[in-house]
């Protein structure tokens, strides 16, 4: 018990760093993922075609081939970045090829006679899509995006192995001054579980504020 209490506040601080990097991950994810969803259904061939090829390569290989890819690989191509922003670029990828298939089936579950309509009334395609489509597909979205971020706070773990001294890494630092792996492995597993907890009624909450009209 005395151990729990001592590495409360260095697991605490490490998993401040964790949530960072989920949140900031998560957030250029979705702009990668809009931004892709988009490519996917365009009408122009190029677009859609590296579109379908970034998705496919990323949800293809593992998110530990990707980070060690950032870290290691874009040096030699003069490319180099400190452990946090690597593993930030690495996660919002990640993240980003699958948050645009989200959002790619989201948007085609809205009618298209709304985006006809749309620009029948003298809306550009732009204007549509962000005053009438997009509000609807991110409704549509918010379950499979707050699954995303729940998954992506897990995965945060995996940059341990590029040294972000995140929860994982701080309690492994901890393991080799104390030899206790069960108790403190079994606080980051607590800890983790909190945080995912919390940020699931969270984003429960959300989705009850958004879909508020639709279950009036």
């Amino acid at each position: 018990m005395l151990l729990v209490i001592d590495s409360l506040p260095i697991l605490a601080q490490a998993a401040v760093i964790t949530v960072f990097l989920a949140i900031v991950s998560m957030v250029i994810g979705l702009i990668i993922g809009l931004f892709v969803a988009l490519a996917r259904i365009s009408k122009n061939q190029l677009l859609r075609r590296v579109a379908v090829a970034y998705v496919s390569i990323i949800r293809g290989t593992p998110l530990l081939v990707q980070i060690y890819v950032v870290y290691y690989g874009l040096p030699q191509i003069g490319v180099s970045l400190e452990p946090i922003p690597s593993g930030i670029l690495a996660l919002s990828i990640n993240a980003g090829a699958y948050l645009s298939e989200s959002f790619r089936a989201a948007i085609e579950s809205v009618d298209k006679g709304q985006m006809e309509a749309s620009l029948s009334i003298g809306m550009t395609y732009p204007q549509a899509l962000r005053r009438i489509i997009l509000p609807q597909c991110l409704r549509t979205a918010l379950p499979t995006v707050g699954n995303t971020f729940i998954g992506l706070l897990k995965d945060t773990s995996l940059v341990s192995v590029i040294t972000v001294t995140e929860l994982l890494q701080s309690a492994t630092l901890l393991i080799a001054r104390t030899f206790q792996p069960l108790i403190l492995y079994l606080e980051v597993g607590f800890i983790y579980w909190v945080l995912s907890t919390g940020f699931s009624i969270i984003q429960d909450r959300i989705e009850l504020q958004a879909t508020r009209h639709v279950r009036k």
